[in-house]
């Protein structure tokens, strides 16, 4: 099942080899574009809450806990990967970590609750980058000043923003555009 693995670039996991299991479509964000995200969440990932929402690998969510999220939640649809992810937080004695079943934009119609930094990977061909940040922006979802990490083809760039979000970071690795965009509450009134 597994094709390999990576590792955990940083934290209390920092060095551990994170299975890879065999899923057509599945695209671990690379080591270096890892190490440049968590150098730009470093002022805010301690005690936070995020959300994986496209797990795969489950690299971003897993690395976000080894350097000091309190909470993070793992979405993913394919049963074999999921399964590959329980064993993992299992294995490794992970506590603050759940791993869900479910199609992303379907997840995010249920019960808001509010994070503090999203992680949105999804599968660069399948069109559901902008849908994601739509879904999320529609409220509940984001905690104030949250943190939205966006991946896509270099080809396509990233997707036009919410109103309420900034852009704050970019930058790009071989063929893949990266950002990281803040979420700001609009005034009350």
């Amino acid at each position: 099942m597994a094709s390999g693995g990576l590792r955990i670039v940083g934290g209390e996991l920092r060095g551990r080899r994170l299975p890879v299991p065999r899923q057509l479509g599945l695209r671990p964000t690379p080591d270096r574009v890892r190490e440049t995200l968590f150098n730009w969440l470093q002022p805010v990932i301690a005690g936070s809450r995020c959300l994986d929402l496209f797990a795969g690998s489950g690299a971003l969510g897993l690395e976000a806990r080894s350097r000091g999220a309190a909470h993070v939640v793992l979405i993913e649809r394919v049963e074999s990967v999921v399964r590959a992810l329980r064993t993992t937080v299992r294995d490794w004695q992970l506590t603050g970590v759940e791993v869900r079943r479910a199609e992303a934009l379907r997840w995010l119609e249920g019960t808001p609750q509010a994070f503090d930094i999203v992680f949105l990977d999804p599968p660069f061909a399948a069109g559901l980058l902008g849908p994601a940040c739509a879904r999320l922006a529609a409220g509940g979802w984001l905690a104030a000043g949250a943190q939205v990490y966006l991946e896509a083809a270099a080809a396509d760039g990233l997707p036009p923003l919410p109103a309420d979000w900034a852009l704050v970071r970019e930058g790009r690795a071989g063929d893949v555009a990266f950002g990281l965009a803040m979420y700001d509450v609009p005034p009350a009134g």
